[in-house]
């Protein structure tokens, strides 16, 4: 009997599919064969590289193979973002991301990569309060109102330093300074590492960076915390204010990093990659060390951080319009 082109054709089309299935679920189970690279986008030092390493450590004796951090800065956390969004999806290449991509996602008119298409989300790894400090050598502000009265006083005067323009640094200080009425300078840097340098440095007169990094610094009494930034008060600083307790009513914004793969990255991997991953999370080891730099471990579903990032890219694009934060 004759097969008909048609029938020929849709033989030919089931094959592909069985034989694209086949070769998705060997490929998943073979998973991972070699080593996997978890891109930072910002300098080595700050909260996302510390974060990635501790990761990244418990997850190479998980999988059985090296889990290298790759440090890729610029543009505030959006060229790091833009490599692993464009890279293969094969589960090798993965992404510690930040709540600052949700607030680039506003503040540049135009980026290479859609935060919300162009990625899977894995888990959540953690939340860190940001916290405002200043260098007391710059200034003799004991409080928030003091800071605010001497920005009101010397317009343009002060200064603070952000992760880079668009991350959440940027915002908060610009939130800052619109609800407290006060013009100050932003100062954007590459990351959190020649950030806390140049406020030590005396360059710089404030910073509203994560915890992580200034946390040494305001215990050895070389920078001083005047608020969180967040809605309640931080374990790590609990006789320091929220920015909402100083006066500034509704005042209530975190950061969290979490891992993310490139869109099309098969479910089996991003499955055993949140299992893992949240796995880890949940150790009394990761918790330990969360506590010492002022985390607090979450450890999601995929679908709870997907749901996370869609509401806070609708916050934030909300706040930068506020706040009239664009760049080309």
């Amino acid at each position: 009997m004759t097969r008909t082109p048609a029938l020929l054709s849709r033989v030919a089309k089931i094959s592909v599919l069985t034989l694209s299935v086949a070769a998705s679920a060997a490929m998943a189970q073979a998973w991972p064969s070699k080593a996997i690279s978890l891109v930072v986008p910002f300098p080595s030092g700050g909260t996302t590289d510390v974060l990635a390493r501790a990761v990244g450590v418990e997850l190479s004796k998980a999988l059985g193979q090296p889990v290298i951090v790759e440090s890729k800065p610029g543009a505030g956390a959006t060229l790091g973002a833009d490599f692993v969004s464009k890279s293969k999806a094969d589960g090798y290449t993965l992404l510690m991301g930040a709540v600052h991509h949700t607030v680039a996602t506003s503040v540049y008119r135009k980026l290479p990569y859609d935060f919300q298409k162009d990625f899977a989300p894995v888990t959540t790894v953690a939340l860190v309060p940001n916290v405002l400090v200043i260098n007391p050598a710059l200034t003799s502000a004991k409080n928030v109102q003091e800071l605010l009265a001497l920005g009101r006083a010397n317009p343009g005067k002060l200064t603070f330093g952000s992760n880079g323009n668009g991350t959440a640094q940027h915002l908060i200080g610009s939130q800052f300074a619109m609800m407290g009425g006060v013009d100050i300078l932003h100062v954007p840097y590459k990351g959190s590492g020649p950030l806390t340098t140049d406020l030590l440095g005396g360059q710089i007169t404030m910073s509203f960076d994560t915890i992580t990094p200034v946390l040494p610094h305001i215990k050895a009494g070389k920078l001083k915390a005047l608020a969180v930034t967040t809605g309640k008060r931080s374990s790590s600083l609990p006789d320091i204010p929220t920015v909402d307790e100083a006066g500034m009513k509704g005042f209530n914004m975190g950061t969290w990093f979490g891992v993310l793969a490139p869109a099309a990255t098969p479910k089996d991997v991003v499955t055993r990659l949140n299992a893992e991953i949240v796995k880890i999370i949940q150790s009394a080891d990761f918790r330990k060390k969360m506590e010492e730099i002022g985390a607090e471990p979450v450890g999601n579903t995929s679908e709870q951080m997907g749901k996370q990032i869609k509401e806070d890219t609708n916050l934030y694009a909300k706040l930068v319009k506020e706040a009239k934060v664009v760049i080309e």
